[in-house]
């Protein structure tokens, strides 16, 4: 295959590319949470503001919602990716359409995460629903819940297999990067790689809607939380001392209310 040079990204712009996207999608989700419309992307937020705004708003809701999990995916889990990033650039580097490859890598890997949006935004809709019984329209019990939920998650075994998927994206990209058919291995790397992630981290992204999406220093905290799981040398063993404390406190906000 004729190598075209001129399309061969240079390294030294890979990184600070990323960079600049990252911050720009914090910045995007600032400023719309300043925005007289910030009330779209807070689907979790309860009926209230939903029926004010009339239920002819439910689909601009929606998709409000899902634009603003996708600015949240990569805000929060694309810096995770950038082992795999680096990897992949290296391994097509010299391929006439490497620039075009990483972004389908980078498209797969966030179409995996706008898939379990959807998901959530499902469950969201059933949570809603679920309000109307006497136990679920106390908005602490589903938030002490998915304390409880993500804290179990951690000492779950499939916890730890994605994660251990996600920590080694050299081997990840040797057993799914062959180059035959370059375009759609490289979205389904990206798909794939953005599924396990998923699997690892799920629990984790659900917690926002316990604590509130509107909150960017918990967006911050649970990205570098999840970063470091993933990436650090000694991120695995964060998950047990994590899943303790994320148990002890969806315990005391079940014990709080209930003594109130």
């Amino acid at each position: 295959m004729s190598v075209a040079v001129g399309a061969r990204p240079p390294r030294s712009l890979l990184l600070p590319v990323l960079a600049g996207i990252v911050v720009l999608a914090w910045i995007s989700l600032w400023w719309l949470e300043q925005s007289p419309y910030g009330w779209l992307f807070h689907r979790h937020g309860g009926g209230a503001e939903h029926a004010h705004h009339g239920q002819t708003h439910g689909w601009l809701s929606a998709g409000a919602f899902l634009v603003g999990w996708l600015l949240m995916t990569v805000a929060m889990m694309l810096p995770t990716t950038v082992p795999l990033v680096s990897l992949f650039r290296g391994m097509v580097a010299r391929r006439a359409h490497a620039p075009l490859l990483l972004t389908l890598l980078l498209v797969g890997y966030l179409t995996a995460w706008l898939a379990f949006g959807v998901a959530a935004l499902g469950l969201l809709w059933a949570i809603d629903q679920a309000r109307a019984s006497i136990i679920f329209s106390q908005a602490w019990v589903w938030g002490a819940g998915l304390f409880l939920l993500a804290g179990a998650f951690q000492f779950s075994s499939l916890k730890y297999a994605c994660l251990d998927k996600c920590r080694a994206p050299l081997g990840f990209l040797i057993s799914h990067w062959h180059g035959r058919r370059e375009i759609s291995e490289a979205f389904n790397v990206g798909w794939r790689h953005g599924l396990f992630c998923v699997g690892c981290c799920w629990a984790l992204m659900l917690l926002m809607f316990a604590v509130s999406t509107a909150s960017l220093a918990w967006m911050l905290m649970l990205a570098v939380i999840m970063a470091v799981e993933k990436n650090a040398s000694w991120g695995r063993r964060l998950g047990h001392p994590l899943g303790v404390v994320l148990l002890g406190v969806g315990v005391g906000l079940g014990i709080y209310n209930l003594t109130i």
